[in-house]
């Protein structure tokens, strides 16, 4: 175990002095190797054959996707529409958002190009709405991890493949928390904002003159809307794999991209595949360096490890699971979501497994774990992403954000921890999972 502790240390040394993640994961892993005893031979072969699985495939297809559809116009059409039945009320640009937020992530399934996308069409309307800068980006930036929630997303798809578990059932765990933070993100952003007057609220407009304009812009929005229909319909009607519906979700946004809503151009066409490709090879090393440094981490039985560490702290399962969300709250904070998924589910499967967990439900908890840590100082990379969009300096950040923390992600990780039911419906519902 003391191995690991300097292993560990180093991993925590490199990521805090700026040492790009996947190589701070290969020194952890030189260290165990040395001063384990272990051969170097059979690693790379291990993490190569790790990686060559055809469900990784879907995880450039979908950032690819996610880019199309971000230069697309697909995302300012579905805030369009969403704006005309909640954007009425003070407060409910931010309800735009957060909602706008959630279906493109339904989209993309990632995190960073929902923030990228929704950000920058929804954070200018609101600072000309009057909104506070910090408040604004602090939503965003929470409002950005549905997309690592809301399926399909590409952190359970790497969750149940590391964990050997079912696509769809991880997918189907993660919506009812995702659709639980939709809600209390929206609610507390409006009851947040009740009383600025700085704040404008769209004129109100009779209910001819509502329907006529929602119909207006449900017609502009329609080839949007059809893409989660596609993506999520295909995949839950067992029609296709998340795979092939990473790849249906590019083939459909390059013609509603270039023909419709005509905002790629083959110049940013050629931007976003070159964009794409560099995310997506900086994604496969990162699960080279993680797959190779958990396979030692398994080899010094690091879960047996951390599971008596922490029963010489109590043997109650209740204490025991509190401790393993501080843990994996502490790895969102230090590092990005794909590092962290991959690093905690070989480690704490094992554990929570131990004491009566469904591994299904531990999916729920995983993806709240690490989305909160994701907009939790210091590390916080959701969070300094926004600010970067918005303008906003993290200090202006920190109050909405430590509230969203307190009154949404925290009971919303208690009821993904302690009460089964609330992850585990849709999937004993529509798979018959126990």
């Amino acid at each position: 175990m003391e191995i690991i502790f300097y292993a560990f240390l180093a991993l925590i040394v490199t990521l805090l002095i700026g040492v790009p993640i996947p190589f701070a994961f290969f020194a952890s892993s030189i260290i165990v190797v040395i001063f384990g005893g272990y051969d170097p031979s059979f690693l790379l072969p291990y993490g190569y054959a790790q990686s060559a699985s055809i469900i990784l495939v879907a995880i450039p297809l979908f950032v690819l996707a996610g880019g199309l559809m971000e230069r697309g116009g697909i995302g300012e059409r579905l805030v369009e529409l969403i704006e005309v039945l909640v954007g009425r009320v003070r407060g409910g640009l931010g309800a735009v958002m957060v909602i706008s937020c959630a279906i493109f992530g339904a989209i993309s399934g990632s995190g960073f190009a929902t923030v990228s996308c929704i950000g920058s069409i929804m954070l200018p309307r609101m600072y000309k709405a009057g909104y506070p800068r910090g408040h604004c980006s602090a939503l965003i930036a929470s409002a950005g991890v549905l997309g690592l929630l809301i399926p399909p997303s590409l952190t359970m798809i790497l969750y149940a493949w590391v964990g050997g578990q079912s696509v769809l059932a991880s997918f189907l765990a993660t919506v009812t928390p995702g659709i639980t933070l939709v809600i209390l993100f929206s609610l507390i952003n409006i009851f947040l904002l009740r009383n600025n007057k700085d704040v404008q609220v769209t004129e109100n407009y009779d209910f001819a003159t509502t329907f006529k304009m929602f119909n207006k812009k449900a017609i502009s929005a329609t080839p949007a809307i059809i893409a989660p229909a596609i993506i999520l319909g295909g995949i839950y009607g067992g029609v296709m794999t998340p795979t092939e519906a990473a790849a249906m979700s590019c083939l459909y946004a390059i013609p509603v991209g270039f023909f419709i809503y005509r905002g790629l151009t083959w110049k940013t066409f050629y931007e976003t595949l070159l964009n794409s490709v560099n995310t997506a090879g900086v994604i496969l090393l990162m699960l080279l360096s993680v797959s190779v440094l958990s396979r030692l981490y398994i080899m010094e039985n690091v879960p047996r490890e951390l599971m008596n560490l922490f029963s010489a702290i109590s043997e109650n399962p209740v204490i025991i699971m509190l401790m393993l969300n501080v843990f994996m709250v502490l790895i969102g904070m230090l590092m990005d979501d794909i590092s962290a998924i991959l690093l905690c589910t070989p480690i704490l499967l094992p554990i929570v497994v131990q004491l009566g967990v469904s591994p299904v439900q531990f999916a729920a908890i995983l993806g709240v774990n690490l989305g909160m840590g994701c907009i939790t100082p210091p590390c916080a990379p959701f969070l300094y992403l926004a600010g970067r969009i918005g303008g906003a300096p993290v200090n202006e950040m920190l109050k909405t954000t430590f509230i969203l923390i307190f009154f949404a992600w925290i009971p919303t990780l208690m009821l993904a921890t302690f009460v089964p039911n609330f992850s585990m419906w849709l999937p004993r519902l529509l798979l018959g999972i126990n």
